[in-house]
């Protein structure tokens, strides 16, 4: 009924990491009765941080979904990782629910990973709460901190409440409309009692009130009117106009508490059934038809067709891969077939689950709004929409952010090797950001992802899971060579030994070629001097001796090879040969056409706090970066640079250090520039010596 679907409230909890995301919803939790005893992070007793990983870091590293009740309203939240690490898994998390509960840090104030998660929340037009949590901590300061999340998000953020009392004397919070102040008594139970404002407080609370109703008189026409004639609102008119005015994204409200002390959380609850949307605020949810690029909506009405989206995968060895879906539209029972539109299958599943952090229990129906598991599905992944067969629709996937930092992963245990691909392969199914590939020139398994502390949760993941240990190392770069110059010279290959021969003879043009141009090879023998049939074997002789460069052993590139001339024994020439003769001639050409050492540049995105500015202009420098321009957003400021990748194998652990975590970066790969001399001295010195070490091995 449509009538339930507008009690559903579905939100995710955003912020960058340590702003107490995961305490706060302990603190829901505790409060609505769905759990007997406050979880804690630091305790290791969390329900939502139960993954052996986030226990270890005390931290949240996946995603958590809780469905309870608050005062008989359905309430689901999505608890968010904070560390750019595992943003990934916070933006597709983030599509299940239909708003956002912000966190700013009463000390710390506002990170960039904050900005970032704001701007999915944006992106996904979920209208936004504001929580200014750690109200109880030394050196918290309320005023400030809005200051602070006006500066970075807008005046629209505009408090709805007060603290009383901050640090060791934070007891309660003021609401600013109906003057109540929620007084705690000490304790984590979360109990209050409601009392007259403080009399200190009524001049701040007059002052935030008279912003409140400017906004929210702004919400329609006719209470604009009004507000200009008559200077004020009734309550019943602010508190319509609040609803209308935070859904439509016009105000943003800024509350507070903390969620550790369990102060403020019931206010924040009753705020968020309140003003937040319902999936029926939330309207019809846009996708496409399966065939052709035409626009599809969906309603979210229990009685119209069934569609979801598939917001998360965990794979388990043993139960096999359990599916997180949130339904948009329809109906979903047990024992129910579904169709992935993605992939054009039809996908069956038994028992349909509801979800309560790592525990998960059997129901009998869901609908809009509802975040739901189903146990192994076999052709479904995240992102990938599921729904009815006879009418079906594709939601948009979201651009995943592409992976920032490599190691290279050896097996601890020889011949592992494919244990590693098909346990890897199964952890690539749960995290999108996750990369695996063989990397041909280096003979490495390289492992990409968002940063060294992903890459370590992953290592400790595949060890717990599948039982595999692994070593991990810095990949090798991988390095080219080119010539600057150009050379004619001459392969021959001769060779007599009783019976028929072998000769190949030939001359090659050897010329460099613009950047990016590969190798190009050009026949321009005439006369027949060498027969057709010969030509094709120069060119394979050239091509296989081009992977192995005379410098540092790496692939040659940007170069082209006229064969110019040569001759042929009628009877010992062959293919063979011949192939031998432009391998032959290559060897020569490349050291005479001046042999140079080319490295992978990467275009990188950085966005750091003003104060950190010149650390990163000058470390940029230190790595023989070449900065291409600066943008300023709020009081961060966006870099973008060119920088050699050796330089920058480990910058996700370095920019975490030089920002104390306020920083952030993206970083893709670029082009392929010249080596400079000196340094290109120590790179061929070193990788003669590897050589070295690698025949002695044999």
């Amino acid at each position: 009924m449509k009538e339930d679907v507008a009690k559903v409230r579905t939100f995710a909890i955003i912020s960058h990491g340590g702003a107490g995301k995961t305490s706060l919803a302990e603190a829901m939790l505790l409060d609505s009765g769905a759990t007997t005893r406050l979880g804690k992070v630091d305790e290791g007793s969390s329900v939502l941080d139960f993954e052996p990983e986030e226990i270890k870091r005390k931290a949240t590293i996946s995603s958590s979904v809780y469905s309870f009740s608050w005062k008989k309203q359905p309430f689901t939240l999505i608890d968010t990782p904070g560390d750019f690490n595992f943003i990934a898994e916070t933006k597709t998390s983030m599509q299940g629910g239909d708003s956002v509960v912000v966190l700013a840090d009463a000390v710390d104030g506002v990170r960039v990973q904050t900005e970032k998660v704001w701007e999915f929340a944006t992106e996904f037009n979920q209208p936004k709460i504001v929580f200014i949590n750690k109200m109880d901590r030394e050196r918290a300061d309320f005023a400030k901190t809005v200051q602070i999340v006006q500066n970075n998000f807008g005046t629209a953020c505009v408090p709805l409440q007060i603290p009383i009392g901050a640090a060791e004397s934070f007891k309660g919070v003021v609401d600013i409309l109906s003057g109540k102040a929620y007084v705690y008594g000490g304790d984590d139970s979360g109990k209050f009692e409601v009392k007259e404002m403080p009399a200190e407080l009524s001049d701040l609370a007059d002052q935030y009130r008279e912003a409140i109703v400017e906004h929210v008189a702004e919400s329609t026409d006719e209470l604009l009117e009004k507000y200009l004639d008559a200077g004020e609102l009734s309550p019943e008119e602010i508190k319509g106009a609040l609803r209308a005015s935070v859904i439509s994204g016009k105000l943003i409200p800024i509350v507070c508490g903390s969620g550790t002390a369990n102060v403020g959380i019931q206010p924040l609850l009753d705020l968020i059934t309140e003003c937040m949307p319902s999936p029926l605020d939330r309207g019809a949810v846009k996708g496409r038809a399966v065939k052709g690029d035409a626009e599809a909506l969906r309603e979210p009405d229990p009685g119209a067709s069934f569609s979801s989206l598939v917001i998360k995968t965990v794979s388990d060895p043993y139960a096999g891969r359990l599916s997180l879906l949130r339904i948009f539209s329809g109906a979903l029972t047990p024992d129910s077939t579904v169709f992935n539109s993605n992939k054009g299958a039809k996908e069956r599943f038994g028992q349909l689950l509801g979800i309560r952090g790592k525990t998960q229990e059997p129901i009998e129906s869901a609908g809009p709004g509802d975040i739901v598991a189903v146990a192994k599905l076999k052709e479904t992944t995240t992102q990938d929409t599921l729904c009815s067969e006879k009418d079906p629709i594709v939601f948009p996937a979201i651009e995943i952010p592409p992976a920032i930092y490599s190691l290279a992963v050896e097996p601890k245990s020889k011949g592992d090797e494919e244990k590693i691909f098909s346990s890897l392969s199964r952890l690539m199914e749960e995290d999108l950001t996750l990369k695996l590939q063989r990397n041909d020139e280096t003979r490495e398994m390289i492992l990409s992802g968002m940063g060294e502390i992903h890459i370590e949760a992953v290592v400790d993941k595949l060890k717990r899971k599948f039982g595999v240990e692994v070593n991990l190392k810095l990949p090798r770069v991988s390095y080219k060579e080119t010539i600057k110059g150009k050379a004619r010279v001459q392969g021959k290959y001769k060779k007599q030994s009783g019976g028929r021969g072998q000769y190949g003879d030939c001359w090659i043009e050897i010329e460099a070629l613009p950047r990016g141009e590969g190798f190009h090879f050009y026949d321009k023998i005439v006369g027949g001097v060498i027969p057709k049939q010969y030509i094709p074997a120069v060119e394979k002789g050239i091509a296989e001796a081009l992977q192995d460069g005379p410098l540092a052993g790496c692939p040659v590139v940007d170069f082209k090879v006229d064969l110019v001339d040569g001759s042929y024994h009628t009877v010992d020439s062959s293919e063979m040969a011949f192939k031998i003769a432009g391998s032959m001639a290559f060897k020569k050409g490349i050291m005479e056409a001046k042999p140079s050492l080319l490295e992978p540049i990467m275009e990188m995105e950085i966005t750091v706090p003003d104060d950190a500015m010149g650390d990163i202009i000058g470390d940029l420098n230190s790595r023989r970066g070449r900065v291409l321009g600066m943008e300023t957003k709020g009081n961060k400021q966006i870099v973008k640079a060119n920088t050699p990748l050796s330089e920058v194998l480990k910058y996700a652990p370095d920019l975490r250090s030089m920002t104390a975590g306020r920083g952030m970066f993206t970083m893709k790969f670029s082009h392929y520039e010249e080596v400079p001399g000196a340094l290109q001295e120590k790179i061929v010195e070193l990788a003669k010596k590897e050589r070295e070490k690698e025949k002695e091995e044999k």
